[in-house]
């Protein structure tokens, strides 16, 4: 059928968009002074087409899941055979093949001493689910005197209101909501570089905080290594490790978030490897399932769980955890990771990211370029305007979203040579206009 002179080669109406515009409300935007949207009619490896025709290098990876690539045929493949038997089922007393092998599959490959998986909805769910963990794990113990978290500035753990509470209350993008959070106890954020040499002032905030709040407080819960949304920050695996030390000293859980970090993203397959430090609980999420669906987990050591169930059930049951489609394919995601190539593909980005970007650190308006694995950052002296310079990657042909002074990239994996070279010259392009 011939399409209207109102629709575009897929089929998508100028109507369509319309109703876009008027009823539906986008993340991080306005319904009323709302930002470029760009319709996508297709996308496959490491580009997304827009519905007018043009393809942009994806520097975003969907949010840093899209690991493989789209359209990938074995993840392609796992959600059609599943598809077969069926597509969901309650988790509330039952179980299923595909839950038990993923299981089995982060088990294996998470550091040593994580032996309990508890499936959850998205990485914001995962930080509640630890949360509600570290809470329940003291309560079992008899005390109710812990209520608290420590953690540090600049840090961000997801949107919903638990989640929130950890997140930086001044500088980040929760600020709206101080007053209707949960007050813990915050200490700035590590201030030691990676590669930096390690000096013991680094740590003497913290260690002060610990100390004089340890009584109070149920768990520290930290971003390993790399702060995501919260700054795009690198600092040194020795911090984490002394955390951990102060931790076990004083009697505190340690949550570690490598919903970000986690599966190759920096360098090693988790971040808190490079500290050589196993957490208590661990939130696992966005490239889980390789981008291709909403699924996360809470991983835990036996000490919390069976403290927990010891004394009781854990309180948590979201009505679609364990999702067979989603375990499906998170399990042929972990296979693909599990062949061992991401390591070169990471090293090669990481090899191609500060080629490109380095020149970068010359122009006044940039602060900083700083490369780490498979992420590259180039920070602006002054905030971006998202109206102006978002239509302008497209121009370029690539597809990077920044935010704040943060202009970012985490590529998928699979990112060629060619297409990292294509997907610096647009961020130079773009900057240097800036």
């Amino acid at each position: 059928m011939q399409a209207s002179s109102n629709e575009n080669s897929i089929g998508l109406s100028q109507d369509d968009l319309t109703f876009d515009a008027k009823h539906i409300w986008h993340p991080y935007n306005s319904v009323t002074r709302r930002l470029p949207i760009f319709p996508v009619a297709s996308a496959s490896g490491v580009r997304l087409t827009l519905t007018d025709g043009r393809e942009l290098v994806d520097g975003m990876s969907s949010w840093w899941s899209t690991i493989h690539g789209y359209n990938h045929p074995e993840l392609n493949a796992a959600i059609a055979r599943q598809t077969q038997n069926m597509a969901h089922v309650m988790f509330g007393g039952l179980t299923h093949q595909p839950a038990i092998e993923l299981a089995k599959k982060l088990v294996a490959m998470t550091p040593e001493g994580l032996s309990t998986v508890f499936f959850a909805d998205s990485g914001s769910v995962s930080v509640e689910v630890a949360i509600k963990m570290a809470i329940q794990y003291w309560r079992s113990l008899g005390n109710t005197r812990k209520k608290r978290l420590l953690t540090v500035r600049n840090g961000y753990h997801g949107d919903t209101l638990g989640a929130m509470a950890v997140c930086d209350p001044v500088n980040g993008m929760h600020s709206l909501f101080r007053g209707m959070l949960l007050e813990h106890v915050f200490v700035e954020a590590p201030q030691c570089r990676y590669g930096d040499t390690w000096e013991e002032r680094y740590l003497d905030e913290f260690t002060d905080a610990i100390r004089g709040n340890h009584e109070d407080l149920v768990a520290v819960i930290l971003e390993p290594v790399v702060q995501g949304a919260g700054g795009m920050r690198f600092y040194s695996p020795e911090y984490l490790r002394r955390v951990k030390e102060l931790c076990r000293e004083f009697g505190v859980l340690l949550i570690l978030d490598e919903i970000a970090t986690g599966f190759g993203r920096t360098g090693t397959l988790f971040a808190c490897e490079q500290a050589g430090v196993t957490p208590d609980i661990m939130c696992l999420g966005k490239a889980l399932t390789g981008g291709y669906m909403t699924l996360a987990a809470t991983l835990c050591t036996d000490e919390v769980s069976h403290t927990i169930s010891d004394n009781g059930v854990f309180m948590h049951g979201p009505t679609f955890m364990a999702n067979p489609l989603a375990c499906s394919v998170a399990g042929a995601s972990l296979d693909i990771l599990n062949r061992g190539e991401w390591q070169s593909q990471v090293k090669g980005i990481e090899v191609a990211l500060k080629e490109e970007l380095q020149q970068l650190a010359e122009l006044s308006t940039v602060a900083d370029v700083r490369v780490l694995g498979a992420i590259g950052v180039v920070e602006m002296k002054e905030p971006v305007d998202m109206q102006t310079v978002q239509p302008m990657f497209v121009e370029e042909g690539i597809w990077v979203r920044p935010f704040g002074k943060l202009v970012y990239v985490m590529p998928p994996y699979i990112m060629s040579r060619e297409d990292l070279a294509l997907l610096g010259q647009g961020m130079r392009n773009v900057v240097r206009r800036l």
